[in-house]
Order: structure tokens, then sequence, then C-alpha cells
């Protein structure tokens, strides 16, 4: 299947607004062929990952332009292959995966090529290196945003300890006055029985994943208190959809993911999760601004951002990333997109 038929096949596929870049593109003007640099982890314990990431972004970009270098998933190989990858002079670096090798990659780049990076770490951003990773801050951003149009005043959230949750709170925690809306914090240990909440919110966030989420989402049944969570707890096991009925999630729209699934495993085979989405929506960015001739650092910073498989996403100077997500509704039969709302 080639680059043409993908995006045919996926309605809501990586498009810039043609009117942000249309001054760049006049008839005649020569396509810009320069390539991107594909920064991940082809060896070590992570390489079937980077490997599929690598199948993801030929799918969005064309192979001719596509230059892959392996960071072994540290910082030090990540350094080396970003200093390989300048000396091709690339338009564009995307990657490295993790949060150690970010660093590496920033310090050796050094402003003078874009770098989108896959982590999550928002801590990381700086000018020229962006966060493409989905954030526990824009999703939970998402939700509440949503929650709150829908007359949700009260959250209560359990917080499992993990740093998913840690980085859920503390933005919940940044909303409550931004949004109007009050936030408990519960926190909650394996195998032991959830704390006495006090007075019932209007709605628990679930932002963690597994049985926790599931067992918590059990004892609310019937209670009227509406459960909020994110893309870490889809679930589409039957007993755990029969948990969740009613659940109100923010994540990717689960339609267009679905479509880029169904592309990729006729490719390549396999089953892609989200993280592998990011690859194509990162080389789809790519693709789309060698298209308009603006494959460079004010075409990635068009207000107007870039569409794709993991939803809407604008680069910011800073080096953030802002996102909208679907507002999903989980009932026995799935998840069902509601509505979008705009992540941190």
């Amino acid at each position: 299947m080639d680059r043409r038929s993908l995006l045919r096949l996926l309605p809501s596929g990586l498009v810039l607004s043609a009117a942000s870049l249309s001054s760049n593109a006049w008839a005649g003007e020569k396509k810009d062929k320069r390539p991107i640099a594909l920064l991940l982890p082809l060896t070590g314990p992570r390489a079937e990952l980077g490997r599929s990431m690598r199948q993801a972004a030929l799918l969005a970009e064309n192979a001719a332009f596509v230059l892959g270098f392996d960071t072994g998933g540290t910082a030090e190989g990540a350094a080396r292959a970003a200093g390989e990858a300048l000396r091709q002079h690339p338009a564009l670096i995307l990657g490295p995966l993790s949060a150690a090798e970010v660093p590496a990659v920033g310090s050796t780049v050094a402003s003078r090529v874009p770098v989108i990076a896959f982590s999550n770490d928002s801590v990381l951003r700086q000018p020229g290196v962006w966060i493409f990773g989905i954030t526990a801050a824009q999703v939970t951003s998402a939700i509440l945003r949503y929650a709150r149009t829908r007359g949700v005043r009260s959250v209560v959230m359990i917080d499992d300890g993990s740093p998913w949750c840690a980085a859920a709170s503390l933005a919940a925690g940044r909303m409550e006055g931004e949004i109007g809306i009050t936030l408990r914090v519960l926190q909650v240990k394996p195998g032991e029985p959830l704390p006495q909440a006090g007075d019932a919110p209007d709605a628990v966030l679930l932002p963690g994943s597994g049985e926790g989420v599931l067992a918590a989402a059990r004892a609310l049944k019937g209670s009227g208190v509406q459960l909020l969570g994110t893309l870490q707890g889809l679930d589409n096991r039957p007993d755990s959809l029969q948990a969740l009925d009613g659940a109100w999630l923010a994540c990717p729209d689960p339609g267009a993911f679905a479509s880029f699934a169904q592309a990729f495993a006729a490719k390549n085979g396999g089953d892609p999760g989200t993280i592998t989405a990011l690859a194509y929506d990162a080389a789809g960015v790519a693709n789309t601004l060698r298209e308009a001739n603006a494959l460079n650092m004010n075409g990635l910073v068009d207000a107007k951002g870039f569409h794709g498989v993991t939803g809407p996403v604008r680069f910011r100077t800073d080096g953030s990333v802002a996102r909208d997500f679907a507002i999903v509704v989980a009932s026995r039969d799935g998840y069902v997109s509601v509505a979008v709302s705009s992540g941190s």
C-alpha cells in the first residue's frame, strides 16, 4: 500500500490547513528534498518497538527521504546517532524515544535542526526540542475540561502512586482555579481498600490503568458519581467494558487509530500501539511540510497545526505541544466518541 492509498484510508489523516502554508507552495516551486532523520532503538531491549515505529514512519513519508539511526536506547547511543544524523544535513530529527535520551540529543544538535522527541516527559522540552509523546497533563486537562462543560464541579482523583498518576494529580491541581472545580486526591495502595472520599463528589477521576481502576469502577456502580479516565484506562476486554460502562475518557480518536492500525497491519503485520502511531504522525508532519515547501522551524510552529492519528497537535515555540483529544463514552460494546476537548 503506498502513501496516497494510506491517506485515503485515513479520513482524519495528517493534513495541514492549506491556508496556513499556501504562500510557500506556489506552482513550480522545487520540492525540498532534504532527508529527515529517525533516531530510534533498533537494537537493545526496545528494538521491537523501535522497528515498529520506523515501519509506521515509512507509511507516512517517502522512504527516499527517511534516514534511520540506531540509538540502542541509551543516552550515549542517542548522542552518537544524533551526531551521525547531523552529518547528513537533515531538515528534521524525529526521536529519540526515551526521556533518558532526549537531553543527549538536544545538547548534540544544539538547535541546529528541529527535534521532535517521542518522550512524554514534558520537563525535557526546550526551544528546538519538542516533546511529542502524549502526557498525563494533556489528557487530564482534556477530560476535566469536558467534565466541567457537563456540569461537574467537584472531583475526587484516585492516585495509585504511579508516575503517570502523580503527573495527572499535579495537572488537575493546576486546573482547579482555571476551570472552577474542587479537587480532592486520594492515595491508594495495591491490595488495600479505597479510603473514604467524604461527601460524594460529582465525578471520580481514575487516570491510571489496570485492576485498580476496574475495582474502583465497579465500586462506583449505581452511586450516581460520574467516572472519568484517560487513555491509560482503555480496556477492550468484555469484563472491563462492563465495569467501565458509562465512563468518560480522553484519548486519541479510536476510529482514526483503528484505520491506522488496519493499514499498518496490512503492510507490516502486527498490532501497533499508541507510541508507534506517534512515529506515523511525526513523519506525516514532515511530509506535509515538505509538500508545502515549509520544512523548517516556521512551518512547524504554524498556529493552525496538524491533524494526525493521535489527534490535532500544535507546536509551541517553547518546545511544548498542545493536543486535542476525543472524549469517548465506554459501553459494553466498546467506545463511542462524543466530543473533542483541548489538552494543556
